[in-house]
């Protein structure tokens, strides 16, 4: 069992930035895909970005392309979403999620995700 627990959340202004841990209890840790997904009110879960194993492949959804960038501390068991140019449509509940799964074809299909963290907020205002 992989606990996963996020960090870094909170309320800043458009424009401004953010960076999100995610801490995994697990000593394996290389052993999963990590990924981070958003829920904002009323809406589906939605992906945001993943990487590989080892680091060396990113993935992100359009919408966040060129703002958020994905990246792991494989010694620390750690994964990070630093999140700049943050818009009011970032605003959401930030979820981080550890996978089993081998291809990276589906990086962004929640259902393939085996662990998840209990997600922090992050609130934008314009």
């Amino acid at each position: 069992q992989v606990q996963l627990v996020e960090s870094g959340g909170g309320s800043v202004q458009a424009g401004g930035s953010l960076r999100l841990s995610c801490a995994a209890s697990e000593r394996t840790f290389t052993s999963y895909i990590m990924g981070w997904f958003r829920q904002a009110p009323g809406k589906e879960r939605q992906f945001v970005a993943a990487i590989s194993r080892s680091g060396g492949r990113t993935d992100y959804a359009d919408s966040v392309k060129g703002r958020f960038t994905i990246s792991r501390d494989n010694a620390g068991n750690t994964v990070y979403l630093q999140m700049n140019s943050l818009k009011p449509e970032d605003t959401a509940v930030y979820y981080c999620a550890a996978g089993r799964f081998l291809s990276a074809q589906v990086v962004g299909l929640s259902s393939r995700y085996d662990y998840w963290g209990h997600g922090t907020q992050v609130t934008i205002s314009s």
